[in-house]
């Protein structure tokens, strides 16, 4: 079995679908939490991380452009998030059956990508008025509407995965984007973005059997509190 080592900062964000990954899996990996803090809150030009920026000084994030979630198996370096993400779902079998099942999931994953491209255009209004006018239009109509395209885009199967008769890498990707405590919009209207769901029986099925994963249960129970 190889040695695996994830190196993000002390938050859910980006390297938290490769920790439910692990856990999920029930393979062992160091969980490598670099410190950190803002000098404005939420505001990322203002970060402190000195444990980051050591690493970055000493070459040792070369592989990965000096980003974090960084992967080592064995040794070996693996950069950017969704990178990791697909090569750990693939190394513990959670990224379909076969090559047309991999790339159906694949599909609804970058598919989640394109909704969060389109809610980050929203949350990046700067007028007050215009902005909330267009964030309540995102959760009562876009949002939706978006989610009920991504249904009818779900292979036929036996449920309540979304793809095949196993739980993949998309089932989580989705859990997380709608449903996952803390999860995407936990901060903007997580009860909207659960109800985006409600005309979405695959969807909702996927998120609903995601839940009762007995490892993610425990690890969603005990993981450490972040503020992201």
């Amino acid at each position: 079995m190889p040695t695996y080592k994830l190196t993000y900062f002390d938050l859910r964000g980006l390297g938290e679908t490769a920790r439910w990954l692990f856990k999920i899996a029930k393979v062992d990996f160091e969980d490598n939490r670099l410190s950190m803090k803002f000098g404005t809150p939420g505001d990322f030009s203002t970060l402190i991380a000195p444990e980051f920026t050591a690493m970055k000084e000493a070459g040792e994030l070369d592989a990965s452009m000096n980003k974090v979630p960084m992967l080592e198996v064995d040794g070996k370096k693996i950069g950017q998030s969704k990178a990791i993400e697909r090569f750990l779902a693939r190394e513990f079998g959670f990224m379909g059956a076969d090559s047309v099942e991999a790339a159906q999931i694949d599909q609804l994953c970058e598919t989640v990508i394109d909704f969060k491209n389109a809610y980050q255009k929203v949350k990046g209004i700067q007028d007050a008025t215009e902005k909330e006018a267009a964030m309540k239009k995102w959760f009562e109509e876009d949002l939706p509407a978006n989610v009920a395209l991504a249904e009818k885009s779900v292979p036929p199967g036996p449920g309540p995965f979304l793809v095949g008769s196993k739980v993949s890498l998309a089932d989580l990707v989705w859990y997380s984007f709608l449903a996952a405590p803390k999860g995407y919009f936990y901060d903007d209207n997580a009860e909207g973005a659960k109800a985006s769901m409600d005309k979405c029986p695959r969807i909702k099925a996927s998120t609903e059997a995601v839940a009762q994963i007995p490892e993610l249960q425990e690890w969603l129970k005990t993981r450490p509190e972040t503020p992201m």
